[in-house]
Formats: C-alpha cells, structure tokens, sequence
C-alpha cells in the first residue's frame, strides 16, 4: 500500500516469485528488473518506498494497540487468504483468534432499516453467537449495527471490517462502538491507520466481509446497494448466501428477492439458517432464558412464540385487558424479552 502498482493480484504473484516478503523487500533493484513478474516500473516503485513513512506506519500501530497481519502470518484470516484478491496486510484491533473461528457468518442490510429487519438481524445474530457462530459485519448503522450489537450478547464475539483506517474513526459513538467490539471480537481494515472513510473504498470493504465468511446473510437491501455487491462478491467466491423475504409492497426488499430469484437461498429463521449451514449445535451456555416472573408473562411470552402480534390481538388471545396487559408488557421489553414494533405490534426479543 506504500508501493505505487503493487496491489494484491500483483503482491501475491511477487511473494510467490521471490518466496516471502522479507526477501522481496531486500532484493536489489538489479535483480528484481531481472524477474519476468517485475517491469522496470514496478522494481522502481519498490525500491522507492518511503522506509521512514513504513517505520511511522509500525509506529503508530504499536501506540495504537493495533496488529499487523501480513498474508504469510498464522494468524491472518485463512478463509480471506483462499480469496485471490485478499489484501497483503490487514490492521486489526482485538482478539485476532476470532478471524479464524470455524464458524463465520457475515450479516448485511440497509442503513436505514426497518425496526423489524433490525430485530431480525439482532435476534437473529444473538441466535447463532450463543451456538459458536461469529458474526462479521460493516459497523454501519442499521442492519449492521444490529448485527454486531446481537452478536455480542451471544457470547462467540463478532468481527468489524471497516471502509477506514483503524485510527480515522470520525465522532465517539464510533469510537466506543470499535472499542466494545475489540473487546469480545476485532475490528479490521486494510487501510492504513489514518486513511479516512471514501465511498470508492466500501466495495473493497465489501469483498473482505465476503470472503472472511463461509456465508453471507442479507438481510435488507435495495437493488442499488452495497449488501447486493457483498452478496455477489460472495457468490463469486464460491460461499453460500441466504436472504430473508419481505414486502413486495417493500423496496427495502427488493434486493432480497432478487437474490432469492438467483439463487439465493430464502431462509425465515436463525433455525433453518443454521441448519442449511449443517451447523446446529447447542447454546455455549453464555446466555441464559428469561423465565416468566408470573402467569400473565407467561401467556404473553407462549403467545409472542408463534408470531409477531398487535396490542389487541395479544389481549384477545391471553384474556387480558390492555391495562391489566401494560405492566406485563413493559417489564419484559425493558428486560429485552419482547420488543415492540410499529403499529402497537409485539415481538419476542433476544432474550427468551
């Protein structure tokens, strides 16, 4: 990224030809013109990297507390590297054992999401991280955000990928976010640290989600967005992706259907996902069930089991007035046991 030309196609094919990276960066520029994978052009641009500019990179990653992983390291992300174009060097911040868990799914949607495709994608990421799966996503607001926020009351950690560098993050809601999600999990960038957010670099962002995963969920898109290219680059990696349905009536849903019709597998539950994957397993025990503090709880709870509900339909069915419901209602959503939707309507939250 310091070496003007050399991207991954072309850093890749160099390692191969010279054998590590410590021997391409010491080879002479004589030598290296020598070498068919190498135009003069090329040799120039490596033997003109800025040693001072590498040394202030390193620098401020060790006062920054972030890694460094270059694609020969044990520890750089096994699936990503089977990706052709997988950068040469990632940047990370936390625990990075998590790139390499065996379970990986990665979660994308729309920004601006519904209060339903967030639940989805919330309940749904708590679902899978309580059996072991970690969740990656963009840190975007929305369906991503959602996605990482479940993940980590699920317990197997959850990985960022950002559109940035690791030290560029703008405002300290964004700051916060990646220092909770370093705790539990990593938040990963292949750009240097203080590279700043520009639209060209989020399809980029995009691929790298793709490829850390063996599938990719999407959750809400429009035909024009960035979870459809994610969905393609996936594809095209040869990983499986699962869309969940919505509204015809809907343009946040288009892009779902889309990839359903394409062969996209349709999936209505954390459950089944989970079971296309052959990944069903039991709770890691790092959640516990909310159990009923009393008898009207109860019957809301086993009501909200078998769908989302209105305020009316849910008295009808548990024989409760809405006063005598109120109390109940607003103790379990606080407990984030229910979650209420627009139009009056219920839902069981992540913790049930």
């Amino acid at each position: 990224m310091l070496a003007r030309g050399v991207g991954p196609r072309v850093g890749r094919q160099l390692i191969l030809a010279f054998g590590s990276v410590e021997t391409l960066w010491q080879t002479p520029s004589a030598e290296l013109e020598q070498c068919a994978e190498v135009s003069s052009r090329l040799a120039k641009a490596l033997q003109n990297v800025d040693q001072q500019a590498v040394e202030a990179v390193v620098r401020t990653c060790e006062n920054s507390g972030i890694h460094l992983l270059c694609s020969e390291d044990e520890l750089y992300p096994q699936r990503l590297l089977a990706c052709d174009d997988a950068p040469l060097i990632l940047f990370a911040k936390g625990d990075v054992s998590v790139l390499n868990n065996p379970y990986m799914l990665s979660v994308v949607g729309a920004r601006k999401a519904s209060k339903e495709g967030r639940v989805i994608a919330r309940r749904w990421s708590q679902h899978v991280s309580e059996r072991g799966v970690t969740v990656v996503s963009g840190m975007a607001y929305g369906i991503d955000s959602a996605a990482h926020g479940g993940a980590l009351e699920g317990g197997a950690g959850t990985v960022a990928v950002l559109g940035s560098g690791l030290g560029a993050a703008t405002g300290e809601p964004q700051k916060r976010q990646i220092e909770a999600i370093a705790v539990d999990g990593c938040v990963v960038s292949q750009y240097l640290p203080d590279v700043e957010a520009r639209p060209e670099q989020f399809p980029q962002r995009n691929r790298i989600i793709a490829g850390l995963s063996q599938a990719t969920l999407v959750v809400e898109a429009t035909l024009r967005s960035g979870s459809m290219i994610t969905a393609g680059q996936a594809a095209g990696y040869g990983r499986e992706v699962f869309a969940v349905p919505g509204s015809v009536l809907n343009d946040a849903h288009s892009g779902c259907h889309r990839l359903i019709r394409e062969g996209a597998t349709l999936v209505s539950s954390a459950g089944e996902l989970l079971q296309h994957l052959g990944w069903v397993q039991e709770r890691t025990g790092l959640c516990t069930s909310y159990s009923p503090a009393n008898e009207d709880e109860a019957k809301i709870m086993h009501a909200l089991k078998q769908e989302i509900m209105h305020l009316d339909a849910l008295s009808e069915v548990c024989g409760l007035t809405v006063p005598q419901l109120s109390p109940s209602l607003l103790a379990l959503e606080l407990q984030g046991v229910i979650e209420r939707l627009p139009g009056s309507r219920y839902t069981l939250g992540g913790r049930n």
